[in-house]
């Protein structure tokens, strides 16, 4: 088992929300996770914008606003899962480095 910090507890590492989940999926597994492909793309509004895109890997800016969005890996597979980190969050180019806000 890892200590990546994923475990089942409600509201926690992959169960987290918001700018919690997109912080933990930055950073686990060193950030190798976050520019990783999912299993197949999930279509979803920027709950910035509003605009639609389609969230290609893990962690992924909306291409119209650049808000910053996450799925984790237990729930890959369900849109309702996508979390948003907030308006004022700003990803860092590197997985997993240290996170910024404006």
């Amino acid at each position: 088992m890892c200590d990546c910090g994923s475990s089942r507890t409600p509201g926690a590492g992959p169960f987290a929300s918001g700018r919690a989940l997109v912080e933990f999926v930055l950073k686990a597994h060193g950030g190798s996770i976050a520019l990783s492909a999912l299993p197949s793309g999930l279509e979803h509004n920027c709950q910035g914008c509003g605009k639609p895109f389609v969230l290609e890997t893990f962690v992924q800016s909306c291409p119209a606003c650049g808000g910053v969005h996450a799925v984790s890996p237990p729930r890959a597979n369900d849109p309702a899962a996508i979390q948003f980190a907030g308006a004022d969050f700003v990803q860092n180019s590197q997985p997993g480095s240290e996170l910024s806000r404006e």
